[in-house]
């Protein structure tokens, strides 16, 4: 199914949309929650403010992403960055 040019909220339940790909897609402050999106790609996606709870990210891949502000578990990426290369892992 093809989606395109929608400028209204979705609500999106007990689907499976793992593979599926989100190109171009204002996703700001969205919530991801009991979502399995394995394989699924996300490029040029504005997530600014999204939520992701419980989730599993083993594999994810993120690149050339604007990080600023973001938090895991409550501590800032560049926090996480600042202490990788501290320890002399960068």
């Amino acid at each position: 199914m093809e989606l395109a040019d929608i400028r209204e909220r979705l609500e999106i339940r007990r689907a499976a949309i793992a593979g599926s790909v989100f190109d171009d897609v204002d996703m700001t402050g969205a919530a991801f929650t009991n979502a399995r999106l394995a394989a699924a790609s996300f490029a040029d996606a504005d997530m600014s403010g999204a939520r992701f709870g419980d989730v599993n990210l083993s594999g994810a891949s993120i690149e050339n992403a604007n990080m600023t502000g973001m938090t895991i578990n409550g501590v800032t990426v560049s926090a996480l960055f600042a202490a990788y290369e501290a320890a002399g892992k960068g």
